[in-house]
């Protein structure tokens, strides 16, 4: 797999960079390694809500709309479940439910994940390598004001209200990263290329595998960062939100401090261009440029500036 671009990518901010990724990067020397603290059982099924973000965004099923979940869904299910007193917390549209219901098939047949995966990759005519960050179960838990919680206890049915005190990824003491990941870090990789995720919740469950961030180190590839904040504020989700009841500083230089001891390079928003020296004075190169996805153009464009930028690094 040389020359492959390996990308550590969350759900929705993640998944608009893969896709502009798809079309400057042949097929399968696209890897991506998915986030899958997320990932959890909710009635039954097994649901990875940021590798579905990602398999979605590639198959042009994603909606674009709510930022999550399928296009053109429809609810029959949660309308049935409502009727029938069951929990309505977390929304899981019928198509939707087909991928869950699907996966959790999968895997009662001991199907690893990342065959899941592959699989429906496959299905969903993916050509990108899509992979879970691991094999073995790992759950991100949320240290918050009021008790720890588990990821989407958090951040859907509590709506990121508790204030956040810090994490903690259970398994990851024993978890390993996923063998084809692995194979891909040492097979001479161009470049690797941390999404513009949520540092804490996307990014931090990947590199806190044992061994994940000496494979990075040891690939010989240039790794650079996109930043998911941008003046001071997150496109999506609750980093802004997390950073500053951390105590940290809600700005790109947050995130280049974040990431200071792994990354050669950081791109950064026209926004926050004032920032660049400073950034630069920490020893990581930066790319200012346009970085809010709009579009499927403005996708691409950030994908291709980005893996520009990451050669630019490695020269």
């Amino acid at each position: 797999m040389s020359g492959a671009v390996v990308t550590l990518s969350g759900g929705v901010g993640g998944a608009k960079l893969v896709l502009g990724m798809s079309y400057v990067v042949a097929g399968r020397e696209l890897v991506v390694a998915c986030n899958t603290g997320d990932d959890f059982t909710h009635l039954g099924l097994r649901v990875c809500p940021d590798i579905d973000s990602v398999l979605y965004a590639l198959s042009g099923l994603s909606d674009q709309t709510r930022g999550w979940g399928r296009k053109d869904e429809s609810w029959t299910f949660m309308s049935a479940m409502k009727d029938l007193q069951g929990p309505e917390w977390f929304n899981v549209g019928d198509g939707d439910l087909a991928t869950h219901v699907l996966r959790t098939d999968m895997l009662a047949q001991n199907k690893t994940m990342a065959e899941v995966t592959g699989n429906l990759a496959l299905r969903m005519g993916i050509e990108a390598d899509i992979l879970p960050m691991s094999d073995d179960p790992v759950a991100t838990i949320v240290h918050t004001d009021a008790g720890d919680l588990a990821f989407q206890h958090y951040f859907v049915r509590e709506q990121c209200g508790p204030r956040v005190a810090g994490f903690s990824f259970d398994g990851t003491e024993n978890a390993k990263p996923q063998s084809q990941i692995v194979d891909a870090l040492q097979s001479d990789p161009e470049a690797i290329i941390i999404a513009p995720s949520n540092p804490y919740v996307s990014v931090d469950p990947i590199l806190q595998l044992k061994g994940m961030k000496a494979a990075l180190k040891n690939a010989g590839a240039p790794i650079v960062a996109v930043s998911p904040i941008i003046g001071g504020k997150a496109i999506k989700g609750p980093a802004a939100k997390m950073m500053q009841e951390l105590g940290k500083d809600v700005s790109v230089l947050g995130i280049a401090a974040h990431y200071q001891d792994l990354i050669d390079g950081l791109v950064i928003d026209v926004q926050d261009a004032e920032l660049a020296p400073q950034i630069r004075e920490m020893g990581i190169k930066t790319l200012v440029t346009q970085s809010v996805m709009t579009d499927l153009n403005s996708r691409i464009e950030l994908a291709q500036a980005t893996l520009d930028f990451a050669r630019d690094c490695g020269s």
